[in-house]
C-alpha cells in the first residue's frame, strides 16, 4: 500500500515513461508487480494548442514549481471571471467545455493546471492538499488584474481543493460552484479501491496513512466535508447520481456544512464525469440561474 500510495500520487513525464501498457497487453506479472507495487502513470499532456485568443500565464509556488494556465477573454463586456480547476489525472484541455460555455454567458476564463498536471512543473500531487496553494495562486492573479466578480468552478479534486483554499488560504470569491467534491481523502481513496474492485477496508485508511506520511501531512484531516463551514459567498454543488467514486451521503455532509446561501443539483444520469458534456442543456440551465442570482 505504501508502494501504491506513491505511484498514486505521482505522475512521471510522459517522454521517459514505457510502462503504460493497455490492460489487455500486460502480462500476468505485469499485473501482479502492479497490484504489488503500483502501476506508473504519465502525466497527461494537454491536448489543445492554444492559439493567438491564449493568454499563456505562468506562476510559482512557494517550493518554485512554474504553473502554467491560460487567460481567455469573453467577445463581449466581461461580467467577471470564472476559475476553472481539473480533477486528478486531467488538465485544463479536460475542462475547455465548461470554460467555452462561461465565455458564451459573458464571462472571462482562467483555466491553470495543477502541480504534476499538463504543462505545470512536478510531478507530486496531493489529491487536492497541496494544490490549495494553485488555487491561491490563480486567485491572486486574477485580483491583481483588478478583478471584482470572481467565479471558483471546480470539479473533483479541483472542487476539494478550492474549498480547503477558501479554509486555509484567505481565498474570497463572489461565488463557488464545486461539481463532486469528495468528502474527504480518506472516502477519495476509499472511491478509488471500489472502481478497482479492491475492499476499501483496511486498504484505504492504510492508503491513506502512507500517501500523507510520503508527503509530509495528515492526510486525514483533509476534509473538504468540515472545511466547507469557512465558505461565505452563494455555493451550487453539483453531483451525478452514478457516481462510483463520491457517495451521496459526502455530498450531503459538504451541502450541510456549507453556512448559507447554496444549493444543489443532482444530475440523475452522469457518474464521475463532466456534467457539462454528458447533460449540458440541464448544466446550462443551473449555471445560468446560479449566475444570475
Amino acid at each position: 500500500m505504501a508502494f501504491n500510495a506513491y505511484k498514486f500520487t505521482h505522475f512521471y513525464d510522459a517522454q521517459t515513461e514505457t510502462a503504460s501498457k493497455k490492460i489487455e497487453d500486460k502480462s500476468k506479472w505485469d499485473i501482479i508487480k502492479g497490484a504489488l507495487f503500483g502501476i506508473n502513470y504519465s502525466k497527461k499532456p494537454n491536448s489543445i494548442i492554444p492559439d493567438l485568443t491564449f493568454k499563456i500565464i505562468h506562476v510559482k509556488t512557494k517550493d518554485s514549481i512554474d504553473l502554467e494556465g491560460w487567460y481567455l477573454k469573453t467577445d463581449s463586456v466581461a461580467k467577471g471571471t470564472v476559475l476553472l480547476f481539473h480533477g486528478h489525472g486531467a488538465n485544463k484541455s479536460d475542462v475547455m467545455e465548461e470554460a467555452q460555455e462561461f465565455l458564451a454567458m459573458g464571462y472571462n476564463a482562467f483555466l491553470i493546471d495543477f502541480r504534476a498536471h499538463g504543462s505545470s512543473g512536478g510531478n507530486t500531487c496531493t489529491i487536492g492538499y497541496y494544490e490549495s496553494e494553485d488555487v491561491s495562486l490563480a486567485y491572486n492573479y486574477i485580483v491583481n488584474k483588478g478583478e471584482h466578480n470572481i467565479i471558483l468552478w471546480g470539479i473533483s479534486m479541483g472542487a476539494a481543493a478550492i474549498i480547503k483554499a477558501v479554509h486555509d488560504t484567505g481565498v474570497h470569491p463572489q461565488k463557488i460552484i464545486l461539481e463532486m467534491p469528495y468528502g474527504s481523502l480518506l472516502q477519495a481513496a476509499e472511491g478509488r479501491l471500489k472502481i478497482m474492485h479492491l475492499p476499501p477496508e483496511p486498504l484505504s485508511g492504510i492508503l491513506c496513512f502512507w500517501g500523507g506520511l510520503e508527503h509530509g501531512f495528515w492526510a486525514f484531516n483533509m476534509r473538504p466535508d468540515e472545511y466547507a463551514v469557512k465558505i461565505d459567498c452563494p455555493v451550487l454543488l453539483q453531483w451525478g447520481k452514478q457516481d462510483p467514486r463520491v457517495s451521496e451521503q459526502e455530498i450531503n455532509d459538504i451541502y450541510a456544512a456549507i453556512p448559507a446561501g447554496k444549493r444543489l443539483v443532482v444530475y440523475d444520469s452522469c457518474a464521475h464525469e463532466s456534467l457539462c458534456a454528458k447533460e449540458n442543456a440541464k448544466w446550462k440551465r443551473e449555471i445560468k440561474t446560479f449566475l444570475l442570482q
